[in-house]
């Protein structure tokens, strides 16, 4: 198998699996409980939110453990939406964010709140005047990515958090991709909430963190006990909180290695798919973006299609986010930089890591260009 959709999800490392397994039979203690055998597992959180503090410059308990970045996405626009909610009444956000957040704004849209959508370039890149001509008295929220997970496009979070910062808004992205990808340094981009996930980078599903940045007021997302400063009640995912420290540690300490190999990989890719097969464009930017993302349209063929017979030849690839693949719809980030639905439709995701090679990326170009031959002579 080749696996070139390391956005949806990455292999869990080695790091973390051996970083979690003590805490599933030897130290299963609960976090909240006052005795020794309970405090082992509580200092795992702790370490935790020691070590991811760290990584993206801000105090230890500005860090809050979560189930992933979807539900951390939900937590920042909701709850700043209940805490302003006798105030103001205004979000603004992109057209190409994640679902976790276009629905969110959706379901406070029913509630009474505005929400205005702003556009992007042509390579998904938020307009700044538009964003920033959006602004009323009644605006509460600015929530903008960092990284787009479908076109890989990377926003400038400074310039928006500055605009933020100008009119005393509150600033959210949503940096499920970017974390442990790209750098982040939440003063610098005057960011008040980030939103990631673990297993984007190598640690376990189902967990995940945000920051809140100290001295913003929200209610509770989860009501019950205290944990989690009181922001968020439920027994600690002791595990998953060591397994995500782990791999995000790891991916960490090797970030800018990472960026030099899958840059190098993807750039040479993106060649060879450009030059090699008629009709190919790249979608997003090309030089602001993630280091590991392409996402191509390959003219006269079906995106779906090609991705099956590509599963079939034991390459693993997509159409867009997996959160969305069951869907037939075109998708909304292709939609929203100009494409129609015919070129959104004959677009595939590929993205790699740093444990992808030449030699699979070369066969992998190779079987593109013979299947893409294919579905053009049955056209």
């Amino acid at each position: 198998m080749i696996y070139l959709d390391n956005a949806a999800t990455t292999m869990m490392s080695k790091e973390a699996i051996d970083a979690m397994l003590p805490y599933f039979d030897t130290y299963y203690g609960n976090p909240s409980s006052i005795y020794e055998f309970g405090t082992i597992s509580k200092e795992v959180l702790e370490r935790g939110r020691r070590s991811i503090s760290k990584m993206i410059n801000c105090k230890e308990n500005e860090i809050y453990f979560t189930s992933g970045g979807t539900e951390a996405d939900n937590f920042a626009i909701k709850q700043v939406c209940e805490a302003c909610k006798r105030q103001k009444k205004h979000i603004i956000t992109t057209k190409i964010e994640h679902h976790a957040v276009l629905h969110s704004c959706m379901a406070m849209e029913r509630n009474g709140v505005q929400v205005t959508y702003v556009d992007v370039d042509s390579r998904g890149r938020v307009k700044l005047n538009e964003l920033e001509n959006a602004i009323t008295n009644d605006t509460i929220l600015i929530s903008v990515m960092h990284a787009n997970n479908e076109i890989g496009t990377v926003e400038p979070l400074e310039r928006v958090g500055g605009i933020a910062k100008k009119y005393g808004i509150i600033f959210h992205t949503d940096a499920v991709q970017s974390f442990c990808h790209i750098p982040i340094d939440v003063r610098h981009f005057n960011v008040d909430i980030l939103s990631a996930s673990s297993h984007k980078f190598g640690g376990p599903k189902g967990v995940g963190f945000m920051y809140v940045r100290e001295g913003l007021k929200l209610n509770p997302f989860m009501d019950g006990g205290s944990q989690e400063m009181g922001l968020r009640a439920g027994t600690g995912n002791a595990a998953g909180i060591a397994g995500m420290t782990a791999a995000a540690q790891k991916s960490y300490d090797n970030m800018r290695k990472n960026i030099r190999y899958e840059t190098r990989l993807r750039d040479y890719m993106i060649g060879r798919l450009v030059r090699e097969i008629p009709g190919v464009s790249l979608n997003g930017h090309p030089s602001y973006r993630l280091p590991n993302n392409i996402n191509i349209s390959i003219s006269g063929i079906d995106g779906g299609v090609l991705m099956v017979m590509l599963d079939l030849e034991g390459i693993c690839v997509s159409t867009g986010s997996a959160c969305t693949q069951s869907h037939t719809s075109p998708s909304h980030v292709l939609l929203a930089i100009g494409l129609d639905e015919r070129q959104a439709g004959s677009s595939v995701r590929i993205t790699l890591s740093e444990k992808n090679t030449a030699e699979e990326i070369n066969r992998t170009v190779d079987i593109i260009k013979r299947e893409v031959a294919k579905l053009r002579e049955k056209a």
